[in-house]
């Protein structure tokens, strides 16, 4: 289950960084709420993970789904460069996350 509440902590933090960018320096009510409800609830979610997983392995993890994210929703909906070693970087992103998860143990 821990798994699971760290992919979705990842996930929210996508939600609340592609959040920022519409908050616009948080002058901007709805986005600014939609991004700090998010940030709250990937933290919330992380928080839950790390009662299983080593702090190490859940942080990278967290960061890593939420950088692979956010630079792969740049380029999907906001026009950001989608040059072959960009996407070879972000691919290596995802490698590594995926081996995080092979190679490390619960609590």
């Amino acid at each position: 289950m821990a798994w699971l509440w760290l992919v979705l902590a990842g996930v929210l933090e996508i939600v609340w960084a592609v959040g920022l960018k519409y908050t616009e320096g948080f002058t901007r009510l709805w986005p600014s709420v939609w991004t700090v409800v998010g940030m709250l609830a990937s933290f919330a979610l992380l928080s839950l993970a790390l009662k299983s997983l080593p702090i190490g392995t859940a942080y990278a993890v967290w960061t890593g789904i939420g950088a692979a994210g956010t630079a792969g929703f740049g380029m999907l909906f906001l026009g950001e460069s989608r040059e072959p070693a960009r996407l070879g970087c972000l691919a290596l992103i995802g490698v590594g996350v995926v081996g995080l998860k092979f190679v490390s143990k619960t609590v």
